[in-house]
């Protein structure tokens, strides 16, 4: 019976990871849990009491459920729009790469990862004011249109992998070109689907800087917006802002926990193909 010895350096340099990871998670944690004078004493120690009152203080000082709110139906709307128009504009590329158009079109969309967000952040924000779309269907939009590069990038390579053959069946079956795309290819990009959505879905949701410059009025602000609300001018409210930190974070959390499958799902199966 073979042994196994054990890799003493590789657990090492995991356990090092692990606990670089769950460090802050215990800060945040930690913090949240502490009232002003605990946190005086000690930064690093655990509570003496558990002042959960924190968590409702910070719920009403960032209208916590209307900014829910707000993230949600752009998140969903992002995330619906980014599967059902980057797929098709994905497929019209994958099965025209042999033409210069289309391969001219397809490094254009991909030179745009290379492109810093700074650069375009003020000529971005003088066209949404000037179209008068600084407000959440805007948002919206400049999500799906942001999340070209990449998911054009996924979606193409996966969908060459897909034989041409089930397409022709399909043809001489008398399907249209969007039938042919609707009922057979974009059921068999369910992995890669799957894939994209939590991926933007944590992108969109976590996203600061866009809703900043954009968005206008109050009652339209995302969750990381409204976490100014503890910043002052000369002091900042740790725990407050921590208790809101968690709760913000927790939606996500319990999205990539449910969904993680399929992110794996998803990465494996295209490698597979």
């Amino acid at each position: 019976m073979t042994k196994h010895s054990t890799n003493w350096i590789v657990t090492s340099l995991i356990a090092l990871g692990s606990l670089l990871i769950l460090f802050p998670l215990y800060m945040a944690v930690a913090i949240a849990l502490k009232n002003p004078e605990e946190m005086a004493k000690s930064v690093f120690s655990l509570p003496t009491g558990l002042h959960f009152e924190n968590f409702a203080n910070a719920i009403e000082a960032t209208n916590f459920f209307s900014a829910f709110g707000n993230s949600f139906v752009i998140t969903v709307c992002s995330v619906g729009f980014i599967l059902l128009t980057n797929s098709l504009v994905s497929y019209a590329i994958a099965r025209n790469m042999n033409k210069k158009f289309f391969k001219g079109l397809y490094f254009y969309f991909i030179s745009a990862m290379f492109i810093p967000f700074q650069i375009i952040m003020l000529p971005i924000v003088k066209l949404t004011t000037d179209l008068h779309m600084n407000n959440m269907p805007g948002l919206i939009i400049l999500y799906i249109v942001y999340g070209l590069a990449f998911n054009i990038f996924v979606y193409v390579g996966y969908i060459r992998t897909i034989p041409l053959e089930l397409e022709e069946a399909a043809t001489v079956d008398g399907a249209s070109t969007y039938g042919t795309f609707w009922r057979i290819i974009f059921p068999l990009l369910a992995p890669i689907n799957a894939t994209i959505a939590i991926l933007s879905c944590l992108s969109t949701w976590n996203d600061f800087m866009l809703p900043l410059i954009i968005l206008g009025k109050p009652e339209s602000y995302t969750l990381p917006l409204v976490q100014y609300v503890f910043q002052g001018q000369f002091s900042t409210d740790f725990n407050l802002a921590f208790a809101s930190y968690l709760l913000a974070l927790a939606p996500m959390v319990i999205v990539y926990l449910i969904a993680q499958k399929w992110i794996i799902n998803g990465i494996t199966q295209g490698a597979v193909k």
